[in-house]
């Protein structure tokens, strides 16, 4: 059972401590943007950059890590 929350860490050269402070780090900006999109749906004024700008400054911090080909 350890062998499921531990297996895919180790893959990645992380102990389970570093890949869920990784995993929150990009979470955590990931779900305001998603807020951010929702209030922008109904109120199309606000928030018009804030989840793109989001998801690229996530995407540059994962490139830079090596785990996603930059586009």
């Amino acid at each position: 059972m350890i062998d499921a929350f531990t297996r895919h860490p180790k893959a990645v050269g992380e102990t389970y401590g570093e890949h869920l402070a990784a995993a929150a780090s990009y979470a955590l900006p990931l779900l305001g943007a998603g807020l951010a999109c929702m209030i922008h749906a109904i109120f199309p004024f606000a928030f018009e950059r804030t989840a793109s700008d989001c998801v690229h400054r996530v995407h540059q911090r994962m490139a830079a890590r090596g785990r996603v080909p930059s586009a």
